[in-house]
């Protein structure tokens, strides 16, 4: 079984996916530097197991997609992955979120509980932790440096030099020790050379930190990303993680009204889902098993 390359209008937007399998329909929703390449294996794997797995493009990353506006707030991204859930067919899915893709996802849980039937997240913890420790966590505030330098003029220009160097000290630093393939880089640093999309995926943390980008139009909906989730949950997060560290999902469980488990990869990082696939890809079919009444 191999993916297909599908195109969906959802919203007012035409969502370029990698798609495989037939069943109920599950979203994997990559985050930033990534591309829905990075999906394939775990695809594969969910399609093995019955289900149609999806993985779309996020708004902005496909020509196709770019905001004229700016609008790349999460919850708004979370609307787009309902809106795909719509466009395909189903009623429900359950939703897979990697980094970006994991706040996302969890924003989709929380705008539409009923639409989302498991929700599993990696390298992204859901709460306030993340953004109480951009404030006072000097640990932190170091692994995030990027963040604060994505706000400045110098950045697109900055992580555009040199075949994206800059993209590849991010994985590096990222997920020490993964020996990732120039098959693997290249993948990602073309969908982000597309015209408009390395902008976009940088003003996703310009519309988090800087007020100057947010809509307040959506400032009730966005204030419900404090909310806590009541769909069964999953989060994987490696401990060599160089982004987020682990001490982000100490107590994550009180941000959970549902089933709540959380998995922590000793030997993993930020890319958990590349550095040890066959790990990853058992622990989502283990919990979807155990939660997932679809199949």
């Amino acid at each position: 079984m191999s993916h297909q390359k599908i195109e969906v209008t959802a919203g007012n937007y035409r969502f370029h996916c990698l798609s495989e399998g037939e069943g109920p329909l599950v979203l994997c929703l990559h985050g930033f530097p990534d591309y829905p390449g990075s999906f394939t294996g775990l695809l594969g794997a969910l399609a093995a197991a019955g289900y149609r797995a999806v993985a779309p493009y996020q708004r902005g990353y496909h020509p196709d997609t770019l905001s004229a506006d700016n609008r790349y707030q999460t919850i708004e991204l979370a609307q787009d992955a309902l809106n795909i859930i719509d466009a395909l067919g189903y009623d429900n899915a359950v939703i897979i979120g990697h980094d970006w893709g994991a706040s996302i996802a969890s924003g989709a849980a929380l705008l539409a509980p009923e639409k989302v039937r498991v929700l599993i997240t990696a390298a992204v913890p859901h709460g306030s932790k993340l953004p109480e420790a951009l404030l006072i966590d000097p640990e932190q505030q170091r692994r995030s440096w990027y963040m604060f330098f994505f706000q400045t003029v110098l950045a697109e220009m900055a992580v555009s030099h040199d075949n994206m160097a800059f993209l590849r000290r991010l994985w590096q630093d990222w997920s020490p020790g993964w020996n990732f393939t120039e098959e693997q880089f290249a993948g990602m640093t073309q969908a982000l050379a597309q015209p408009g999309v390395l902008a976009a995926a940088l003003t996703y943390y310009r519309c988090a930190l800087d007020p100057e980008y947010q809509h307040a139009d959506i400032a009730a909906l966005q204030a419900k990303m404090g909310e806590a989730i009541c769909v069964p949950t999953l989060h994987i997060h490696g401990c060599k993680d160089g982004c987020i560290g682990t001490s982000i999902t100490e107590g994550m469980a009180s941000n959970f009204t549902g089933p709540f488990e959380l998995e922590l990869m000793p030997q993993a990082g930020h890319f958990l889902h590349l550095e040890d696939p066959n790990f990853v890809h058992k622990r989502v079919l283990k919990f979807l098993a155990s939660h997932d009444s679809a199949l």
